[in-house]
């Protein structure tokens, strides 16, 4: 397969490369910098390098050929500069609002957004009721939350693992993350329903990130139309919504964040339209539905890898459950002792994060490390160049949950949630909804992998390439059950 790409790559460079000169032929987009890197083919840029190499290594090797600061390089059709190190995390976070705009690659905007959005700035699009979904997404908000994701991990592995002697965990683990989201965003939980719509998604977060050529059979032409089947359907799901509120019919899924949007009023006293309700529930539906499924499952292949690790968080996990009587499910207290658990998945955050970082757009010409970055040049952070760095983490290929025992990592060194302004809001969902699931799996079973080799592709996120198939060994008497 690799050496059918190979040869592939010079036809698709040509009609890809004109496709791109028409695209960014009329931007205004200045150039002049003294930033060392390339901008390697002419108009396709480095895309190629990038995808050919995978984020970590081809950040690493720029770093080590041009400069450990910040780098020059042409990514998505636009200019763009790197930072790299915890320096350049603090000066990209920390400068959000002064220097720096929120931005989206076109692809991603155009298979997300509807076409009426999408010129927009993504600042303005994405900041309509982001202080709204910072609150709803606070850990004392979330609270109520964590007795429904131990019901439906419980049920979830019940139906869908214990019947079985081996299971694929990547597949699996997206079934899962996804039918919560719609559970609990929407209180949709009819099964072909939420299978309907997890296909969509899957076409979404295929080719929201790929080169944006919109012909038949391209993962970009696939994002669109999936964009489209999502918003379609969550446009009728807000509608009938709607319906059974003015009806006071809405009683199985009240208070659900749906149900919060359209009863709440903006600043000027205005409630939401449906296609900025969409914007918004689409937006937490990706981020919910691929990073932490990838956060998931490799979670569980390093619980899979690593006795002593396993052991361990088993040891804990236990504890907890010997709490329990029949029946109770979690709770925010319970979720609080698993101290050794949650420094298990940060070192799996670590090691593999599910999202590689993030863009911004430079809205004024500002000097760093004696560079010069202009006006409308894109900027890139990413995890690879703090993550796996020696001057960071000792021995960084070692997994050592220890790490972030007492004061933890270095400031802006481990980022897997980003910084500043724009830090993920829904990390603390993230971290319930992985310590909730990793509880139920591990008080039940012990994990063995049928692929010790098993390589990890990248596309959106880390994808285990088989999707992690495991044996499942129950343990001989479940306390839970």
């Amino acid at each position: 397969m690799e050496t059918i790409i190979t040869y592939l790559l010079p036809l698709l460079i040509l009609p890809i490369s004109i496709f791109l000169f028409l695209q960014i032929h009329q931007k205004n987009t200045r150039y002049e910098t003294n930033l060392r890197g390339s901008s390697g083919w002419p108009i396709i840029g480095e895309n190629m390098d990038f995808a050919m190499l995978g984020a970590q290594k081809y950040v690493l090797e720029r770093m080590n050929k041009y400069s450990p600061d910040v780098f020059q390089t042409s990514l998505l059709g636009e200019k763009m500069a790197v930072f790299c190190g915890a320096h350049g995390h603090k000066f990209l976070f920390t400068n959000e609002t002064k220097l720096l705009t929120s931005w989206w690659p076109e692809s991603m905007k155009k298979a997300l957004l509807f076409p009426e959005f999408v010129n927009n700035p993504v600042k303005e699009v994405t900041s309509l009721q982001r202080n709204f979904i910072r609150d709803i997404l606070k850990p004392e908000a979330l609270k109520r939350y964590i007795s429904e994701m131990d019901c439906m991990a419980h049920n979830h592995l019940e139906i869908d693992w214990a019947p079985y002697k081996e299971v694929s965990i990547f597949p699996l683990s997206k079934k899962y993350t996804f039918a919560l989201a719609c559970k609990l965003f929407m209180s949709i939980d009819d099964q072909k329903h939420v299978e309907k719509l997890a296909d969509h998604f899957t076409l979404i977060t295929n080719g929201m990130f790929s080169v944006p050529i919109n012909f038949l059979g391209t993962a970009y032409n696939g994002a669109i139309k999936g964009g489209k089947l999502v918003r379609d359907e969550l446009m009728n799901i807000i509608a009938e919504r709607k319906k059974k509120i003015t009806k006071n019919e809405d009683t199985k899924s009240k208070g659900d964040l749906l149900s919060q949007m359209l009863l709440m009023r903006g600043e000027n006293g205005e409630f939401m339209t449906d296609m900025e309700i969409s914007n918004n529930i689409i937006g937490l539906l990706v981020a919910s539905y691929e990073t932490t499924s990838s956060t998931v499952t490799f979670v569980l292949k390093y619980l899979a890898e690593i006795p002593d690790v396993y052991d361990k968080v088993l040891k804990e996990q236990m504890s907890i459950a010997k709490t329990k009587a029949l029946g109770e499910l979690l709770s925010w207290e319970d979720i609080e002792k698993m101290k050794y658990s949650w420094n298990m998945v940060r070192e799996a955050l670590r090691l593999i994060p599910p999202a590689q970082g993030s863009f911004r757009e430079v809205v004024t010409d500002f000097t760093y490390a004696g560079f010069t970055i202009p006006k409308g040049w894109k900027t890139f952070w990413t995890v690879h160049t703090t993550h796996k760095n020696p001057k960071y983490f000792a021995e960084p290929e070692k997994f050592d949950p220890t790490r972030f025992e007492g004061s933890g990592p270095a400031p802006y060194t481990f980022v897997p949630f980003g910084g500043g302004p724009r830090m993920c809001p829904g990390k603390e969902y993230a971290r319930l909804e992985v310590l909730v699931f990793m509880h139920n799996v591990v008080t039940r079973f012990r994990l063995e992998k049928l692929m010790p080799n098993e390589k990890i592709m990248f596309h959106s996120s880390p994808t285990p390439s088989n999707g992690l198939p495991v044996r499942l060994i129950p343990h001989n008497e479940s306390i839970r059950l």
